[in-house]
């Protein structure tokens, strides 16, 4: 989630018709604005309300030890929580604390300026004292794919895991992406499979993106295979297509959470032994991360690797090429050194 893109979205106020006087809403009327207020509620994925939810309490916590309202927050007080977590959190973190306090400012129908300057100045302020690079995530390309799905053995899990990786990469998926695939969602053929995505991060209206995977050359890293296979192995006929496995290697029936992702990639890497530069982390984004910069690399246009990303911005799909090419692509390789 873009903390700055959230503060400047999210739900609004529903504003309610007052009911006639001396008496109430017509039924049909109520029943209209109570479904047109689940609707707002659903104006925002269900991940990032639950981590606004974390955030304003947080928020909640401190303004009570410092005997201050959280709601409405003065500006003076917002920037005051900002400043005691300035040490301690990055400024991503900063800026998703500032979305969820705006957030519950917006809902509530009150007033709410992110752009005020204690609140701008003190931000400022921080970058400059605080500032540190963000550790992106490192770009996972076949070479590492290959190991890390060598670790999966014909089991269940393994069954799962091989699929989950080869999938999320095939398909540069982020992981609420692929959490999110169901049964229903798949189409395969003798060609490949096609994915349909009701909603992704950058489709928050729901219209949907349909992606094709054709099968790969080699087996062992064929996407398509690797999903036949776990759809067959955990007898996966609708629903969640990724489920839970418990520690005695039992198929429950959850679906898989963003997280479940994170610490699948993780095990496998730690048998694998695949690390990361130490300016990098190791995450799941390193997986549509590692489909661009390869992409690219074996000559892919940037129309057709945004069309499979699903990108909306150019600039943001080349710096993963950027950051890949930093040393091979240099300028200095002209210099006569």
């Amino acid at each position: 989630m873009d903390g700055g893109d959230a503060a400047r979205g999210g739900e609004r106020r529903l504003v309610v018709p007052a009911a006639p006087v001396g008496g109430e809403l017509a039924p049909r009327l109520a029943e209209a604005i109570e479904a047109a207020k689940a609707y707002a509620r659903r104006a925002l994925a269900p991940e990032t309300l639950r981590a606004y939810r974390t955030d304003l309490a947080d928020f909640e916590a401190w303004c009570l030890a410092h005997r201050t309202a959280p709601l409405p927050a003065a500006p003076g007080t917002v920037a005051a929580y900002l400043a005691a977590l300035a040490p301690t959190h990055s400024r991503s973190a900063l800026d998703r604390r500032l979305a969820a306090i705006g957030h519950a400012h917006r809902v509530r129908g009150l007033d709410w300026t992110p752009g005020h300057p204690a609140i701008r100045t003190t931000l400022q302020g921080i970058a400059r004292l605080h500032g540190s690079r963000v550790r992106q995530a490192a770009a996972l390309t076949s070479a590492e794919l290959r190991r890390l799905v060598a670790t999966c053995d014909a089991g269940l899990t393994g069954c799962r895991d091989r699929a989950l990786l080869l999938l999320g990469f095939a398909g540069a998926l982020r992981r609420s992406e692929l959490v999110g695939v169901d049964r229903e969602h798949l189409r395969l053929s003798g060609e490949g499979l096609r994915l349909l995505l009701p909603r992704s991060k950058t489709d928050q209206a729901g219209e949907g993106v349909e992606l094709g995977i054709p099968r790969g050359r080699k087996r062992e890293t064929c996407p398509v295979r690797a999903v036949e296979a776990w759809i067959e192995a955990g007898d996966v006929r609708f629903g969640p297509l990724f489920t839970r496995i418990d520690r005695w290697g039992r198929l429950g029936h959850d679906r898989l959470s963003p997280d479940g992702v994170r610490q699948i990639l993780l095990r496998r890497a730690a048998v694998a032994k695949v690390t990361v530069d130490a300016g990098e982390r190791l995450s799941p984004h390193g997986l549509r991360a590692g489909f661009v910069t390869e992409a690219y690399g074996a000559g892919a246009r940037d129309e057709e690797v945004m069309g499979h990303s699903r990108h909306k911005d150019l600039r943001t799909m080349r710096g993963y090429v950027r950051r890949a090419k930093l040393v091979t692509t240099s300028p200095v390789k002209l210099l006569d050194l």
